[in-house]
């Protein structure tokens, strides 16, 4: 984060405190008369992504083209489609263990963007093609909504644990019904395999506009855990359909393609076994362009 520009970092600092201040109000809401303080998480969460929308405005301005060149910034991303998602499915859910888990997810996701802040990306060719857009796109939404599955699968196996040890007033009123918790995993589980779907096809598509071949990105840290996340969720889908899967063993896969997403956005980056992002391609990619044009 101290490499942030001082304007960015401001804003980035703003937008985790208001979050932070989400999270513990959704601990609040969980006590013992807490729930009156619910009516304030919408307007924090709402805040803090018009916060991290300033920080993407301010990266485009900057660059002058999507501001999808980097691994922050597409954990900015990431976090106000999260954000939004919450907004929109807090409208029909009004139980409070929903927002709570949500509002910590998040704040766990901003904290890990913090650890990845960049400055401003010089632009590449390559981050304004209709393949990158395409790619950056469906891969963070695809994340967000495997967010949104395992979040919905955490509440899932906390109401059966609950349920299990005869608590019904732990959870009644508190979180959503099993049924309902079940809907939004598969929800998050079937669009996630979509979005994903689309992802992988849109990034071979860039493997064929730099020439950097399909060996070379198949080997890739990244790609492997995406590839392996995308298979689980096929499987997990085609499991359901054939009814061999049960609610907890599919929340519990669930979390797995979690992990799994997760190590692919920021563990093989600290552990250095990637070279896929987009600074690493706009040489190849303006050689490329050069031969074309010839």
């Amino acid at each position: 984060m101290k490499v942030l520009e001082l304007l960015e970092k401001i804003t980035f600092a703003f937008a985790v405190i208001v979050y932070l201040a989400a999270a513990i109000v959704g601990i609040i809401q969980l006590l013992a008369g807490g729930e009156k303080y619910k009516r304030f998480l919408l307007p924090l969460v709402l805040l803090a992504v018009m916060l991290e929308a300033v920080i993407l405005a301010l990266r485009a301005i900057a660059i002058k083209t999507v501001p999808l060149t980097d691994l922050f910034e597409s954990m900015i991303v990431l976090t106000i489609v999260f954000g939004l998602i919450y907004v929109f499915f807090s409208l029909a859910i009004k139980q409070v263990w929903f927002g709570s888990v949500m509002a910590w997810v998040i704040l766990v996701m901003i904290l890990m963007g913090a650890i990845v802040a960049e400055p401003a990306a010089e632009p590449d060719a390559v981050a304004a093609t209709p393949w990158a857009i395409a790619h950056g796109m469906t891969m963070i939404l695809g994340g967000a909504s495997i967010m949104f599955a395992t979040a919905s699968a955490l509440l899932y196996l906390l109401g059966c644990h609950k349920l299990k040890r005869k608590k019904v007033l732990d959870v009644l009123g508190r979180v959503p019904n099993i049924e309902k918790l079940e809907q939004m995993t598969l929800f998050g589980i079937r669009s996630g395999f979509v979005l994903i779907t689309i992802g992988l096809i849109s990034g071979m598509g860039l493997v064929f506009l730099l020439g950097t071949g399909m060996a070379q990105w198949l080997a890739d840290g990244k790609v492997i855990c995406i590839i392996a996340a995308w298979v689980v969720l096929g499987a997990v889908l085609v499991s359901d359909r054939l009814f061999l899967v049960k609610g907890k063993v599919r929340a519990y896969v669930t979390i797995v393609v979690f992990v799994l997403v997760l190590f692919a956005i920021l563990g093989v980056k600290m552990l250095g076994v990637t070279q896929h992002d987009f600074s690493s391609y706009s040489v190849r990619f303006g050689s490329a362009i050069r031969y074309v044009r010839k």
